[in-house]
């Protein structure tokens, strides 16, 4: 008789800083329903002091917790010890501001299938006083972009990894100021053959801070994603190609932005795709990555 199939054992990921919210997070996913095997919820601290050493170890919960101290103030750091202490099956990642669903990880498991990798999409959740043209392009949310190649790059805000995928792989400190860290990673092991795919009902909401709610804002972070994804062309030795393209691209948005100044909402929503643009071509001139963190 064939033997029954082993249910495959989960890490859950958290890397925090300073923040209280924390403690629901860590409650939602001791809430999670429709998971069989066996989970752990590792939480890496990277502010300089075990700040969050109270709120990990305060309150028992449903799954077993580990505290990692991971000082430094560089998200990869905190990243690259959560990796190091994995040894389950699947590794998921979810930020410390974040809520599951009740069926955020069962959602992951199912929709992984054979693939390296599943991405759930992260709601943003507003306050009552956010722009009307926040909420109608709702920039601030998350999810896994299908290209005609599939998806082709991720996120840590909402992931789900099959461990062995990674293997010696690890997240660029050098990047972990900066941010898109993640983007980074994940187009990386794309690059080296892992393959991907979407998994739209496994999400999470995470609340917007008020200053947040900006052009400003979405701008700055829409220009540090940019500066990230030029390493794609830098990595594939395509820095002249890459610079032509992100500055085409970026004058059609300035362009189109122009045209549709009557229509706010798009206004801004190709305001902040320019910027994208505009980052990526400013990285392949070699301006400095923006700091974030």
């Amino acid at each position: 008789m064939p033997k029954p199939a082993v249910a495959p054992s989960v890490d859950v990921c958290v890397c925090t800083y300073r923040r209280a919210s924390l403690v629901q997070t860590l409650a939602s996913i001791d809430a999670q329903v429709g998971v069989v095997g066996a989970v752990r919820i590792l939480v890496a601290d990277n502010d300089e002091t075990p700040s969050a050493k109270p709120l990990v170890d305060g309150e028992a919960g449903r799954w077993p917790r580990v505290y990692l101290h991971a000082p430094a103030r560089n998200i990869s750091v905190a990243r690259n010890a959560l990796l190091d202490a994995s040894t389950a099956d699947f590794v998921a990642w979810i930020d410390d501001d974040e809520i599951a669903d009740p069926t955020w990880l069962a959602a992951l498991l199912a929709a992984i299938g054979d693939h390296d990798a599943a991405f759930g999409p992260v709601r943003a959740v507003y306050p009552s006083n956010a722009p009307d043209w926040i909420l109608k392009s709702d920039l601030h949310s998350t999810r896994a972009v299908e290209t005609r190649q599939g998806v082709v790059t991720g996120y840590t805000s909402n992931a789900l990894v099959r461990r062995a995928a990674v293997g010696r792989e690890r997240f660029l400190e050098a990047l972990g100021r900066s941010g898109g860290e993640d983007t980074e990673f994940f187009t990386r092991l794309y690059g080296q053959g892992r393959r991907y795919v979407a998994a739209p009902e496994a999400s999470v909401s995470e609340p917007t801070a008020a200053d947040r709610l900006t052009l400003k804002w979405l701008t700055h972070r829409a220009f540090r994603a940019g500066q990230t994804h030029a390493l794609t062309y830098v990595a594939a030795g395509q820095r002249g190609r890459g610079l032509v393209s992100a500055m085409a691209k970026a004058a059609a948005c300035m362009g189109l932005s122009t045209v549709l100044a009557w229509n706010g909402v798009a206004r801004r929503r190709l305001w902040v795709r320019g910027a994208l643009h505009r980052g990526v071509a400013a990285r392949l001139l070699g301006v400095r990555d923006l700091q974030l963190y």
